[in-house]
């Protein structure tokens, strides 16, 4: 069909590339459904163990308004959900989009002032440079 590389498209792939998509997009799919059932399933065992009032501003929470508190992650992972809870703080929305904005706020405070109370403490990558090096 006399095409050349510069008018290739997504739509001219064929159809083995197309399918490596479709599997990507599933494999995706997928994830984005396992995390959301991960969330239902620690914040139902929260709603469970813990009060429905706010960590921050104590604000108490009926059946009818329970939508408004999240679980927050003390230590900021949030693959770590202990059975007792005690990584866990229902806060209401506010307050938790106000933690998690003094995370980022942080992140741009002069070095020498005063240390910023962050509740992440979560270091995904902390080692990693000498895991790395015992590798070689």
């Amino acid at each position: 069909m006399g095409m050349d590389r510069a008018t290739l498209s997504i739509d001219s792939l064929p159809v083995v590339a197309s399918g490596v998509v479709a599997k990507l997009d599933d494999i995706v799919a997928q994830a984005k459904k396992a995390q959301q059932e991960r969330a239902r399933s620690y914040r139902e065992q929260a709603l469970k163990i813990l009060p429905w009032i706010c960590g921050r501003c104590a604000r108490e929470f009926g059946r009818e308004r329970v939508r408004e508190l999240t679980v927050h992650h003390k230590d900021g992972n949030h693959d770590n959900n202990p059975p007792d809870g005690s990584n866990w703080e229902l806060l209401c929305v506010y307050c938790h989009e106000n933690e998690h904005a003094r995370v980022e706020d942080s992140k741009f405070e002069k070095p020498g002032g005063p240390e910023p109370d962050s509740g992440s403490r979560h270091r995904p990558f902390e080692g990693l440079d000498e895991l790395l090096k015992k590798k070689k």
